[in-house]
């Protein structure tokens, strides 16, 4: 059953009274009172049960964040009227991350897929966007837009690009992390190294940019961020440029629109689309149902 099993086993062992062999010598037992041995049995079973229904229940909760209504702010389809599955839970820890709730300090409640989709339905609007966190860390995030596009929805699933689930989705929305998105190493070295690690994965974005149809957003800050981009692009030659959206960054209004001043010429110039930030724009700089 593997090491955890084993290990299982040997400090149930120890529970009653026995000597357990190693993988290089004998064992020997010594008799155990008789409590030890109930006791041990006990938490034998119990462990037993709590393994098969770890590995074996159906319907695994996600954390979910919010569940929302909203427009789609960015992207191809800005200002679609769209129902938001926020998951909680990132691989990644971006330190321009505009909503912590669902990275840095992941919150949220557990929700089966079942109610996931019924909250969906409830909201009513044909698109729905799955997004987080980082929703391909969610082996439920299959079934459940299974059941969505079941139910005629349009599916967008805004991810990183770092994992791969075969997922159903009308759009997917690739946003790949540059450089700029590593934390600070003097505030949270394990999380800067963990994070430069992941944020690359070649062929999860060539998978899904050869199986679904797809968008590529870029956060940018900097004219140094814009030649980022380009090197990035000429390691994958299969992304349409006209596809790869640039995009400022900030939440608030006045920030975007300072970058937004020599970026959405650099589009125009250089063939890309320049994406603005409307949901900033619409409802300021508010994090959660936007």
């Amino acid at each position: 059953m593997g090491i955890i099993p084993e290990l299982v086993t040997y400090n149930v062992a120890r529970l009653q009274g026995c000597k357990v062999a190693s993988r290089s010598g004998g064992c020997s037992l010594e008799p155990a009172p008789a409590y030890g041995i109930m006791v041990g049995k006990w938490i034998s079973v119990s462990l037993f049960f709590m393994f098969c229904l770890g590995s074996l229940r159906p319907n695994r909760a996600m954390r979910i964040a919010e569940i929302f209504k909203s427009l789609q702010g960015e992207g191809l389809l800005t200002g679609t009227p769209s129902v938001f599955v926020r998951v909680s839970g990132c691989n990644l820890r971006c330190r321009f991350c505009d909503t912590p709730f669902a990275s840095w300090w992941p919150e949220g409640e557990h929700l089966t897929v079942e109610q996931i989709v019924a909250r969906v339905v409830e909201l009513g609007e044909e698109h729905v966007v799955l997004t987080g966190g980082e929703p391909m860390i969610f082996p439920e995030s299959v079934e459940m837009t299974e059941r969505l596009r079941a139910l005629g929805r349009h599916i967008t699933i805004e991810t990183a690009g770092t994992r791969y689930l075969p997922v159903v989705a009308d759009l997917i929305s690739l946003s790949p992390k540059l450089s700029n998105s590593v934390p600070d190493s003097a505030a949270d070295a394990a999380w800067a190294r963990r994070h430069e690690a992941r944020r690359r994965a070649p062929d999860v974005v060539r998978r899904l940019v050869a199986e679904y149809p797809y968008q590529v957003k870029f956060v940018v800050d900097s004219p140094a961020d814009c030649r980022e981009v380009e090197q990035y692009l000429a390691e994958y030659p299969e992304i349409d440029r006209d596809r790869v959206l640039l995009m400022p960054m900030g939440t608030e209004a006045a920030r975007l629109a300072e970058t937004a001043v020599w970026l959405e010429p650099y589009c125009a110039r250089h063939g890309l689309r320049f994406c603005p930030r409307r949901q900033v724009e619409w409802f300021g700089g508010v994090l959660r149902g936007t």
